[in-house]
């Protein structure tokens, strides 16, 4: 298990608190792994989800300490989505 994935899934549990987000969604990071986020928590995982967001791990890092806006980082095609869009959105509202 990558340290790095440890660490951002116990700052994402953080950032987004219990009930934050009511999907499910899965971060899948360049090279490192993926972290699945529902409505029981944050864990290092790669089952489906609802919608998948991928990104190198600097993307994924500067979207974690609010240096960079999911919504921004899609649009530059720094953050790829696949699947529902409407969850994407609502992660992203829970992230800012």
């Amino acid at each position: 298990m990558s340290d790095i994935l440890a660490k951002a899934a116990e700052a994402l549990g953080e950032k987004l608190g219990a009930g934050a987000f009511d999907g499910s969604a899965k971060f899948q990071i360049e090279g490192l792994g993926a972290l699945v986020l529902d409505s029981d928590g944050v864990r290092i995982s790669d089952e489906e989800a609802d919608v998948t967001l991928s990104a190198d791990t600097e993307t994924f890092q500067e979207i974690l300490s609010g240096e960079l806006n999911p919504t921004s980082a899609f649009m530059t095609g720094k953050l790829s989505v696949d699947g529902d869009m409407g969850a994407a959105m609502k992660l992203a509202s829970a992230l800012a």
